[in-house]
């Protein structure tokens, strides 16, 4: 089958689920939207596609009430993004935005090198297996396309950061621009094997001994590499005992108390673990350090404009739906859209005050 591409290039199948799943909820056509209507086989072909993204029903058919409860799920964003779709489409042909011929042939030679389908009747195959005509591949990369300009011209090129804006979301945002403290080691594990019975002594006495032989030689200048790749039961031996680098804040109290009171280049005592005893050397650390603001203004400038591109958006497409005329067919789609919209909206308003918040301490 076709890999879904991303930015514009994205492919939605058209399989048909159970028609019995929905044939209380969905009829032939269940909204018009300034004239245009979204179908009940265009609006399940959105269903399969979302659903062919979830782990739990990527390999093995679903039914009965693990399905339906996985389509109530997804109903109401899906009903919501169709309906935005549509508003942003129907904008995009007002603007006269259109793909030509030549811009569609070259996504289409793209998508066949993508999916190493030059041969014309693999390709035709793909496609089948999709549910898609070249025409359903067409409109449906128009419609990507038309959608993607609108964004484009509308919204994120009125986008701008002030350095006002992007100082305060650093100064609210220094753990973000922060890399943490780190500590790279290497151990050495003699191994103690537990039985039914418990340890047995002489083992355990001969391994601390092995152990505390093996720091000796270690102190006296022998390779660490070496020695681990020769006694050591850890995994790490292959690489020579080297582990991390591990974030600091993320061992373990104990641990970190004791890796706090060596320097670089010493090597613990024998330290008795659930599996037998551990050396630890410790091979190098660097403190938290914070990016200057310089350094991180790209990075500032990227996250604000894509917090305001949501809100942007939603405002533009609220000016959209204002203007429109949406006339439902299915009344349990129209609670689902509106359910879908107000959580939106909320989300907005609450990322939006977030904002605001930074911004005015």
């Amino acid at each position: 089958m076709l890999k879904r591409l991303t930015a514009t290039v994205v492919i939605l199948g058209a399989v048909a689920i159970s028609p019995r799943i929905h044939a209380e909820i969905l009829e032939q056509v269940l909204v018009k939207v300034n004239g245009e209507i979204i179908t009940k086989t265009e609006f399940e072909g959105r269903q399969v596609a979302e659903l062919r993204n979830r782990p739990e029903f990527a390999n093995s058919p679903a039914a009965g009430a693990e399905l339906q409860k996985a389509v109530a799920e997804i109903t109401p964003d899906l009903i919501l993004a169709a309906v935005d779709e549509l508003l942003l489409v129907q904008r995009g042909r007002e603007s006269g935005y259109a793909l030509g011929d030549q811009q569609f042939a070259q996504i289409l030679e793209s998508i066949k090198t993508s999916n190493n389908l030059q041969d014309e009747t693999k390709f035709q195959e793909a496609l089948k297996q999709e549910g898609l005509t070249m025409a359903d591949l067409r409109r449906n990369l128009e419609r990507q396309m038309l959608v993607s300009q609108v964004q484009r011209a509308e919204i994120l090129d009125k986008i701008s950061v002030t350095d006002e804006e992007a100082k305060a979301y650093y100064d609210e945002h220094r753990q973000e621009f922060t890399s943490p403290s780190e500590v790279t080691l290497r151990e050495i594990l003699i191994e103690v094997k537990n039985t039914d019975r418990g340890v047995n002594v002489a083992e355990d006495d001969a391994a601390r001994e092995q152990a505390q032989e093996i720091r000796k030689r270690l102190l006296a200048g022998e390779p660490f590499p070496r020695l681990a790749g020769e006694y050591s039961s850890a995994a790490s031996k292959a690489n020579g005992g080297l582990i991390g680098p591990l974030n600091n804040a993320e061992l373990a109290p104990a641990l970190r108390d004791l890796l706090a009171k060596m320097q670089v280049g010493d090597v613990t005592e024998a330290i008795r673990t659930q599996r037998g005893y551990q050396l630890l050397k410790l091979e190098s650390q660097t403190d938290a350090k914070l990016r200057s603001f310089e350094e991180a203004r790209g990075d500032i400038g990227n996250r604000i404009g894509e917090q305001k591109l949501r809100g942007e958006r939603e405002k533009y497409l609220d000016r959209l739906r204002a203007q429109a005329t949406i006339t439902w067919r299915n009344t349990e789609l129209e609670k689902a859209y509106e359910t879908a919209l107000a959580k939106r909206r909320g989300a907005a308003a609450g990322e939006q005050s977030s904002s605001l918040a930074g911004t005015t301490r």
